[in-house]
């Protein structure tokens, strides 16, 4: 791989321990993507959304980690909607060996660094 990809996490705010396993994985020297935080304890309003598009814009692809939890939550489904609409690659990957939660219109692999990278790879 010859240079980084900037990676957009979409989460569920319930997920935040995996977002943030994630994140440490990305601070590693040797790992193939950046991580871009865009996570929000306030409200979702215009201008979180002008923030996420922008993120969005800058990144090669999103993804999204899914659990249960996502199929609650407003804001990580219209992160996945701005990504479909900017016309950005978006993955998911399970967080949880004994959840595998379908989200409509994301295509779900299993968790491992491998299966990450190779799909960074792909962007």
């Amino acid at each position: 791989m010859a240079d980084k990809k900037v990676i957009f996490i979409a989460f569920a705010i319930e997920d935040v321990s995996i977002r943030d396993m994630i994140k440490g994985q990305s601070l590693l020297t040797k790992s193939p993507f950046e991580y871009v935080d865009m996570s929000v304890k306030e409200a979702y309003d215009a201008e979180w959304k002008k923030k996420v598009r922008t993120r969005i814009l800058r990144s090669d692809g999103v993804l999204v980690i899914v659990t249960k939890s996502s199929l609650k939550s407003s804001g990580q489904k219209w992160e996945i909607q701005c990504a479909k609409d900017e016309k950005k690659k978006v993955r998911g990957i399970w967080a949880y060996k004994g959840d595998r939660t379908d989200l409509a219109g994301v295509n779900t692999m299993v968790w491992t660094w491998n299966n990450i990278a190779t799909w960074i790879d792909s962007l």
